[in-house]
């Protein structure tokens, strides 16, 4: 349980310190008794002119109680609603003492944690990059339920409280002196106490000091309420924006906005109590588990290292050389130069290597323009790079990464004139998206030093990193891997090797059902619009036209040549098909090549007119069955990577097919899903569907043994 350590100085101030057991305080069960035992110290005081809340964990305060909250089932929420008032109770109560609050960060305080700052009535913070403040829940599918989304309108108004908590913002101390959620900063954690006590002390005597904002007579909430005729169409924006942006997927921003409103005009009181009702309806709905699940607990599991092989020390890549100065190769030379990595950026020509370097001077101009970089860092960025058309430039690169076209020869090639040039502990990389390693590493000299390093376009943008394991790659080159994506601040996955490893084999497949559709007859417009409204971030034809429809009839021809697949067993004959005829006869070859299933111009991007030769007004699909054909075909390609033992662990399946290609965040990640759908319900919507549309539709083994087990996948 841990304790609040109650402490009184000469000056009638008292310091409570928080201490719970664990690594972190935490809002969970043992956090009321010890709120409430302090409080009512607090309030039985004599001569008391102040209170000093701090911690004594390097957190401040780290939030709500996850594991607690993803255990609640629908059906408690009566109860999570009395849970919940009851914290909030006591807060109030803090909140009310008749003598200065102050809030004495010193370490992150987030969701929870900055609630209980916000109940202080003045809040000062350690000025340091570890600390951060804000309240986060949304980015876990949550609202702030501890009082978080009432006091934080009445504070800074709706206006300014929204972006906030709309985009769950991690602010530093500084920037959240400027934002107005804090009130001071101090530049060591020494000055920390001090300051608050210098602070009561000057207020001691200002009744008006241990008044909150909105508990003072007459107080209006900045730039007016919800009924505000200024403010009536803003709110209106807001919530078109945000049902844009989610498509009504996420109920905990639809929540936020909606509470936002009635913070605006209602009582403290009254909001609260709004507040805690939607926060335990809130929590038992399934999506709200699921990306409990996916944001915290699976997460925290990949980058924490759950794929690292133990007793092997960490290392730093200090020199990387990376051949093929494209679009890819130059998004790995800026990522790894602005991590603090020297890069040697080889390509045929000079010419060709000073482009792929430009690039990292234009994404740092843009970041400088923003405000968020400064000329000094693209300047330091670009020295770390060096181009060169020269193998013998690559010598003593720790790691080479070669990122060159899709086509097996040129890459074998690449690896015979370049590999040579790794010291004896060097290891080398493919960027390669679909080729099997292990057939890759048949040309290496150390195939137990070959590893896949599946990189997402725009890497400056995209958050992951597939490492992919060939059949002799040791344990030393995947530690070494692991090492350089969390140096270069990216989350790994780790797959053995297969054709198409997981993300380029299961977004695949979420493609080729849409063009199959298009093939069968339905309307492309549909098709695209459902697909959005699963929560996919774009329609899978227009993501078609981005890979290009050349592309991907390319790498199917290659596997079909190199053995790796059949094409008399193509799942989606009528799209493949479908796919020749726009690229060879009517020279629609995707976005790149001038248009695909879309046509573009400088001002407009909008569906081809031809695609009319495939329309077939007499088919009809439900909608449900467009969204779950769509949706249930990387569910069971991922079901069957499992099966296979090509994804390793489900936490790296949820986060990959989130980060990789691009499943609905509410789904919590393709295998999470299943989990809260059902796995019998699932295996009996893949009989359904395989049943209407075909084979491809058929459950994997492993899902009609978990579901005939009554088994999860964990």
């Amino acid at each position: 349980m841990g304790i609040f350590n109650y402490q009184k100085d000469a000056q009638d101030i008292v310091t409570i310190t928080m201490d719970m057991d664990g690594p972190v305080n935490a809002m969970n069960q043992h956090f009321v008794p010890l709120l409430a035992g302090a409080v009512d110290k607090l309030e039985a005081e004599e001569n008391l002119r102040g209170v000093i809340v701090t911690s004594a964990k390097k957190t401040f305060f780290a939030g709500g109680d996850l594991n607690w909250l993803v255990s609640v089932e629908p059906g408690s929420e009566e109860a999570l609603f009395d849970s919940v008032e009851a914290t909030k109770h006591h807060m109030r109560r803090l909140e009310k003492l008749p003598v200065p609050v102050v809030a004495a960060i010193n370490g992150a305080a987030l969701g929870g944690g900055f609630e209980i700052c916000l109940c202080c009535n003045y809040r000062l913070a350690w000025n340091d990059r570890q600390v951060k403040l804000g309240l986060p829940e949304v980015t876990l599918g949550l609202l702030p339920g501890g009082g978080g989304v009432v006091r934080m309108t009445k504070l800074l108004g709706m206006e300014a409280a929204m972006p906030l908590l709309l985009e769950g913002k991690q602010l530093s101390p500084d920037k959240a002196l400027t934002a107005g959620i804090i009130d001071e900063t101090v530049d060591t954690i020494e000055q920390l106490l001090p300051a608050a006590t210098r602070w009561i002390v000057a207020h001691a005597d200002n009744p008006t000091a241990a008044l909150q904002p909105w508990d003072r007579q007459g107080y209006k909430i900045p730039g007016g309420d919800a009924n505000a005729a200024h403010n009536v169409p803003r709110l209106a924006i807001a919530s078109s924006l945000l049902f844009k942006k989610t498509r009504g997927l996420l109920p905990g921003a639809a929540m936020i906005t909606d509470l936002v409103a009635e913070a605006s005009r209602l009582d403290l009181e009254t909001a609260l109590r709004i507040e805690s009702r939607k926060f335990a309806e809130l929590v038992p709905m399934p999506q709200t588990k699921n990306m409990i699940s996916a944001f915290f607990f699976d997460l925290n599991k990949v980058n924490g290292g759950m794929a690292r092989p133990k007793d092997i020390p960490p290392s730093k890549v200090q020199k990387l050389g990376v051949v093929g100065a494209g679009m890819m190769g130059s998004g790995i030379t800026f990522v790894s130069a602005k991590a603090g990595i020297d890069v040697v950026l080889k390509d045929l020509s000079l010419e060709a290597a000073e482009r792929g370097k430009s690039y990292s001077a234009t994404v740092m101009d843009k970041r400088i323009a923003k405000g968020i970089a400064r000329e000094s860092d693209r300047d330091a960025v670009l020295a770390r790079i060096s181009v060169t058309d020269n193998t013998q430039d690559l010598q003593g690169c720790d790691l080479i990464i070669e990122a060159v076209f899709e086509r097996i020869d040129l890459k074998d090639q690449v690896l015979q004139d370049t590999e040579s040039q790794l010291p004896e502990n060097g290891f080398w990389a493919s960027n390669t998206s679909t080729l099997p390693i292990t057939r890759l590493a048949k040309g290496s000299m150390r195939p137990d030093k070959f590893i896949g390093l599946h990189f997402f376009s725009p890497v400056d943008r995209m958050p992951l990193l597939e490492i992919v394991l060939g059949e002799k790659t040791d344990d030393e080159t995947l530690a070494r891997a692991l090492d350089f994506a969390k140096q270069i601040r990216l989350t790994p996955m780790v797959v053995n090797d297969s054709l198409g490893f997981y993300t380029s084999r299961t977004i695949g497949t979420k493609i080729e059902e849409a063009v199959e559709m298009v093939a069968e007859g339905l309307s492309p417009v549909r098709i695209e619009n459902l697909g959005r409204a699963t929560g996919m971030p774009a329609g899978m034809l227009t993501v078609q036209d981005e890979v290009s429809l050349s592309l991907s009839l390319d790498i199917f021809d290659t596997q079909v040549q190199m053995g790796l697949r059949d094409a008399s067993t193509d799942p989606c004959p009528k799209g493949r098909a479908l796919l020749r005829t726009m690229v060879e006869e009517l020279d629609r070859p995707g976005r790149k090549g001038g248009g695909g299933f879309y046509h573009y111009d400088d001002s407009t991007k909008k569906l081809w007119g031809g695609l009319a030769r495939w329309r077939d007004d007499s088919v009809e699909v439900p909608d449900e069955d467009i969204k779950d054909r769509l949706l249930f075909r990387a569910l069971i390609e991922t079901l069957k990577c499992l099966e296979e033992n090509v994804l390793r662990s489900v936490p790296e399946a949820n986060i990959g097919s989130i980060f990789g290609i691009g499943a609905p965040v509410w789904t919590g990640g393709y295998v999470q899903f299943v989990n809260t759908y059902g796995v019998q319900r699932f295996v009996d919507r893949c009989e359904e569907l395989a049943k209407r549309y075909g084979e491809r539709f058929e459950p994997p083994t492993i899902a009609r043994e978990y579901a005939a087990q009554g088994k999860h996948f964990s």
